[in-house]
């Protein structure tokens, strides 16, 4: 950890215990704990959770819950969180993380395709978080969009690529490729707009206009 790294957590709210026991779960029984929001990260969504007091939110790529337990803070009484993993080798300890979150009837997990899985959803989103397969980034932006109501959210990880879309020229992997389209594409879509924060691995937010 940074000395940045480190003042910045020393003078945030810190995590509740569930979060700090599914962190160390994380670096014991995942094989990337890397992928894991974090602590910042976490507190970070858990207040735009908070501040947005969503009745519905969509949250594609589940890894082990963090994020889902952060983002779920934020639901009103009758709120409810979809979270999407497609590996099920992560489903034993993100259940055992909701139990311990006790909020097993506002989060639902669902185990499969995302894209196969949205578009079943009978449901209007007023957030959604996308963290899941980098590759289906554009996809899954076009599959949610019907679902998110006027003035909604959707919040995009790692937009900045490790540093790798700000490159020039371009580098030529798949992945960076992807990214950079992406990136691209909200810039320039008509229906929201958007601010990049240079967050972590950078976070997209965008806010659905009224039609």
């Amino acid at each position: 950890m940074t000395h940045a790294a480190e003042y910045v957590r020393n003078h945030s709210t810190p995590p509740d215990e569930v979060l700090q026991w599914l962190e160390r779960q994380t670096h014991i029984r995942a094989i990337h704990p890397r992928m894991l929001s974090g602590p910042i990260q976490g507190r970070f969504l858990e207040m735009i959770s908070a501040m947005l007091a969503p009745g519905r939110i969509l949250e594609i790529g589940t890894f082990t819950g963090y994020s889902a337990l952060c983002l779920a803070k934020g639901l009103g009484m009758d709120g409810v969180l979809h979270t999407i993993e497609c590996n099920d080798e992560y489903e034993e300890l993100i259940r055992e993380a909701i139990s311990r979150s006790g909020r097993q009837e506002q989060i639902v997990l669902h185990i499969g395709d995302a894209l196969s899985l949205i578009p079943k959803m009978d449901e209007l989103f007023d957030l959604v978080y996308i963290d899941g397969d980098k590759s289906e980034y554009i996809a899954y932006y076009e599959a949610v969009m019907p679902k998110v109501r006027p003035g909604g959210i959707i919040m995009v990880d790692n937009v900045l690529w490790g540093g790798k879309v700000l490159e020039e020229p371009l580098p030529t992997d798949a992945r960076t490729r992807e990214m950079a389209a992406f990136n691209a594409k909200v810039q320039a879509d008509p229906r929201v707009e958007n601010v990049l924060l240079p967050f972590r691995d950078g976070l997209m937010m965008i806010r659905k206009k009224a039609s």
